[in-house]
């Protein structure tokens, strides 16, 4: 039976940037993520389908949305009869210095596209927030404090302008610290400059010290790498819980 969606009324969360966005998290947690008829994903082949966590190689691979999504919905703030709609934008290995996510670039055209077509379904849908993680890429192709923090702030003065909200909260996070740590030199420009960013209103960062990597989670890893870039499973999970408090934090100034 089809589905038709311009007859659900949705919270929109849009999920965009790289491979720790998109969701690359292998390993056990105590608490999985289990899923509900309230918390939707919205795929770039513009299908929709129950969010869930999926299976590559006969382990669970997970993203940093399904935990905030599921203390969005614990804490009440999806009222009675919405839902929730994840826009999943996110693409591994991308950035602004490969022309992925420039206001010309496919990837952000491609998310702005998303948008368009989930708040033209119901005009009681509203976009809730920019969830970001993304800058592995940029950081080795060494781009500069400058060139990033222009491009990222002009990415969310377009989201906001372009759909008419601009208080609409944007969040951040830090790179996973194992690769960080290694690769400090390339990495603390962007990690600067969203900093800088994050500072300003509406806003927020998330710290993920304590958080491990694939690798340091020691889970055998489906692809046989030693994996230090992506966070774990567990750690995603953490992550995506910082989000939503971060999230909180925001709209609570308002």
């Amino acid at each position: 039976m089809i589905r038709d969606f311009s007859k659900e009324t949705f919270d929109i969360l849009i999920q965009a940037g790289q491979s720790n966005s998109d969701g690359t998290a292998f390993g056990n947690v105590y608490d999985p993520y289990q899923q509900t008829p309230l918390v939707w994903y919205y795929n770039a082949d513009g299908t929709f389908q129950v969010a869930q966590e999926k299976v590559t190689n006969n382990a669970i691979q997970s993203n940093f949305s399904l935990t905030f999504a599921r203390k969005y919905v614990q804490s009440g703030m999806l009222t009675e009869g919405r839902k929730l709609l994840i826009l999943r934008t996110a693409v591994g290995g991308t950035g602004f210095s490969d022309n992925h996510w420039k206001s010309t670039d496919d990837l952000y055209l491609r998310m702005m596209e998303m948008i368009r077509d989930v708040l033209a379904l119901n005009s009681e849908n509203r976009l809730k927030a920019l969830l970001w993680h993304q800058g592995e890429t940029d950081a080795s192709n060494n781009m500069t404090y400058d060139y990033y923090r222009e491009h990222i702030t002009e990415l969310i003065a377009n989201v906001r302008n372009t759909f008419d909200i601009p208080t609409l909260p944007f969040i951040a996070g830090d790179f996973v610290q194992d690769w960080k740590h290694k690769n400090a030199d390339i990495s603390a420009p962007i990690i600067s400059a969203l900093r800088d960013v994050c500072a300003n209103q509406n806003c927020a960062f998330v710290e993920t010290e304590g958080l491990d990597s694939n690798r340091e989670d020691g889970y055998p890893h489906p692809f046989g790498c030693s994996d230090d870039i992506h966070f774990c499973r567990r750690a995603i999970y953490e992550l995506g819980e910082r989000y939503f408090d971060a999230y909180t934090s925001i709209i609570m100034q308002n």
